[in-house]
């Protein structure tokens, strides 16, 4: 019976370890099997990939008209150059508007961001601009030219 009660202890003994050591090898697997899209995306442009696929798709009412590119470098001048710069190219308070992320947007994705701003970043929501004032803004943004990078 002794004999019973001490193999009986041994393996339990063994199960309990086994199963200390098992648990931080689990946990560590899992952590490592995680997929990527819990990162978060931190970068200045991320705000231009949550916008919803209908206001991606938009499209400017404005991008033919010859007068509504002078008209949105004036209301950026305004309202936008505070922040991103006289010529759009960013400043400590704001990001560049001529980085590729921005100038590949669809229009209808920049009008969505002016439209509701992106508050936590400290850019206001311009929805109380009226709407061909956004859409002059962004036909303006469309037609800078970015600087082009150096061959490396």
């Amino acid at each position: 019976m002794t004999e019973n009660r001490t193999t009986i202890s041994v393996a339990s003994a063994t199960l309990a370890f086994a199963c200390v050591l098992a648990v931080p090898l689990v946990s560590a697997q899992k952590e490592n099997t995680a997929p990527a899209r819990t990162k978060k995306d931190n970068s200045v442009y991320a705000e231009l990939t949550k916008a919803p696929r209908k206001a991606v798709a938009r499209r400017n009412p404005l991008e033919r008209d010859p007068d509504a590119v002078a008209a949105g470098a004036n209301l950026f001048d305004q309202h936008c150059a505070e922040c991103h710069g006289n010529m759009a190219e960013g400043g400590r308070k704001a990001p560049s508007l001529l980085a590729d992320p921005v100038q590949q947007a669809t229009p209808g994705t920049l009008f969505w961001i002016l439209t509701n701003g992106v508050v936590r970043r400290g850019m206001p929501v311009w929805s109380k601009l009226p709407e061909p004032q956004r859409w002059q803004i962004v036909t303006f943004l469309k037609s800078l030219n970015p600087t082009p990078k150096p061959a490396q």
